[in-house]
């Protein structure tokens, strides 16, 4: 227990961290304000030293196995909760700064997905049962950021504005050919149809084709929108529009410019692409053991300036920045809520260790958009200059004023969203 305790008084600034080890002896470290309390005891001797060498993924596999119990009314929120507000104090003890070092001078080799390996890898994640997502996301199926003008607005309100403002920045008219790369359950397919365009929608994933397609059909749109089972790197063609909506993290670093490459070439002269993906506001870094091992093996979010480098080598035009910053907490808060109402069902589904596995996804991913860098962006790019307007458009032109937002959402930052978010947990 000494490595670790060395590891968790360099750790916990904020809170306050109890730990009772397999023999029944309790330490506590950090002061006990600005953050919760929280006490957890270890099952099994070896655990300390397992924790010590990598405590973001050794530490969550444990709570999946049991191995660590959770106590004093303590919960998986409260002890990621404190994790998100002293994560930089793990990179102040020199075992975890190599450890990072380490990490991120493998991440090419961890996010090396060629074709093959990124169809298996999303798989992995998009081919669990459809029942399971309907139990937490909206009524959409929408598996990406809802776009909020208050943090009380309902998920389905979110994710339906988030749509229009898609459809409304592809300028969609009658007959608009649009490329959607990474097409999930077929939403934003749907609403580009109705806006009057043909879609061609790129998937690897049968199970979600399977579903968007039934979707189409009973849509009465089957004539204006087709799936296509390939990887954006099999696929050519020319298009008017190109949108891509929660797939660049699935990318890689590595393959961020034949991405950008790919989105170049498939749009027509005058045409543009929409492209929303999670990004950081920090400089570049890894992704988390957890969940590179667990949930979206070789996935990365990747920083901003990496994701410009890349546009400036394929001599892209980068028309719009839009910056997204809570809105992707509010939505995971949801999708978190629907989650636990629905937990015994999905204990059925899976079982235990799935549900916990995918609670420490859920909570650690609303936390990362509450208390550290990440946020969402979306890009409008094109070929040439002038393939967009020169002014911003109105991304649907009937979205309320911020006078006129309820004072909650005027005020949302990450200070007054804090004790909501303890209070909703």
């Amino acid at each position: 227990m000494r490595l670790l305790a060395n590891l968790l008084r360099s750790f916990v600034r904020h809170g306050c961290l109890k730990v009772v080890d397999a023999d029944g002896k309790r330490y506590q470290f950090g002061p006990g304000d600005s953050g919760p309390t929280v006490t957890m005891r270890f099952a099994d001797h070896l655990l300390p030293y397992k924790i010590f060498l990598n405590p973001e993924l050794y530490a969550l596999e444990a709570y999946m196995d049991g191995e660590i119990e959770l106590q004093d009314g303590s919960t998986l929120y409260d002890l990621l909760y404190l994790h998100s507000l002293n994560r930089d104090g793990f990179y102040r003890h020199p075992w975890q700064r190599a450890l990072q070092s380490v990490w991120h001078a493998l991440r090419r080799y961890q996010q090396k997905n060629d074709v093959e390996r990124a169809k298996r890898q999303a798989r992995h994640h998009y081919d669990l049962k459809t029942e399971f997502y309907r139990l937490f996301l909206d009524d959409g199926l929408n598996y990406s950021c809802a776009y909020f003008t208050s943090p009380d607005d309902r998920l389905e309100d979110a994710q339906a504005l988030k749509l229009a403002r898609l459809v409304d920045k592809l300028s969609i008219e009658p007959g608009t050919s649009v490329l959607e790369i990474g097409g999930g359950w077929g939403s934003l397919a749907i609403e580009m149809a109705k806006a009057g365009a043909r879609v061609t929608s790129l998937n690897v994933s049968p199970e979600q084709v399977a579903i968007a397609e039934t979707r189409v059909r009973d849509a009465g749109l089957e004539d204006r929108v087709d799936f296509v089972l390939k990887d954006y790197r099999e696929f050519s063609g020319q298009f008017d529009r190109v949108v891509s909506v929660g797939m660049m993290e699935h990318v890689g670093i590595g393959h961020l410019d034949a991405y950008f490459a790919k989105v170049r070439e498939v749009l027509r002269p005058g045409g543009h692409a929409v492209i929303h993906s999670i990004g950081r506001s920090s400089p570049p870094g890894t992704t988390s053991p957890f969940i590179r091992k667990y949930i979206f093996p070789g996935g990365y979010v990747p920083a901003l300036s990496e994701t410009f480098a890349a546009l400036e080598r394929q001599d892209v035009w980068v028309n719009d920045v839009e910056v997204m910053r809570l809105h992707y907490y509010y939505t995971l808060r949801h999708w978190r809520q629907r989650f636990q109402a629905n937990r015994d069902h999905i204990r059925m589904l899976y079982d235990e260790r799935f549900c916990r596995m995918w609670e420490a996804y859920l909570i650690g991913a609303e936390l990362s958009f509450l208390n550290d860098t990440h946020m969402v962006f979306q890009l409008i790019l094109s070929r040439e200059r002038d393939d967009v307007p020169i002014v911003r458009q109105s991304y649907v032109g009937d979205l309320p004023s911020s006078e006129a937002l309820p004072a909650a959402a005027q005020r949302a930052g990450p200070r007054s969203i804090t004790a909501g978010s303890r209070s909703a947990s």
